[in-house]
């Protein structure tokens, strides 16, 4: 992600993909590919503040309370696993 998108909310590509919790993980396959995903501790948790609501800062603040950091010390893992699921086709483009 660029900082230019920093403010904007971010959004699941919900037909992209089909999802499936188990216990502390989430399953995420996706249905074009047939690939699957396992999203586990910070990954997991960064995946469920992608609401729909949230821009990247929110996602970041969000995560960086969740965990008792500071948003400037997780900004870059985020970017990189946000630019990641959309480079997987599980977020919406532009």
């Amino acid at each position: 992600m660029s900082k230019t998108d920093t403010g904007k909310v971010i959004t699941k590509a919900q037909a992209s993909f089909s999802e499936t919790a188990i216990d502390d993980e989430i399953v995420v396959m996706h249905l074009v590919s047939g690939e699957f995903f396992s999203l586990t501790g910070t990954g997991r948790s960064l995946w469920l503040l992608i609401d729909g609501a949230r821009s990247r800062d929110a996602i970041v603040a969000a995560a960086a309370e969740q965990y008792g950091l500071k948003a400037a010390d997780i900004a870059a893992d985020t970017d990189e696993f946000l630019a990641g699921l959309t480079a997987a086709g599980f977020l919406e483009a532009g």
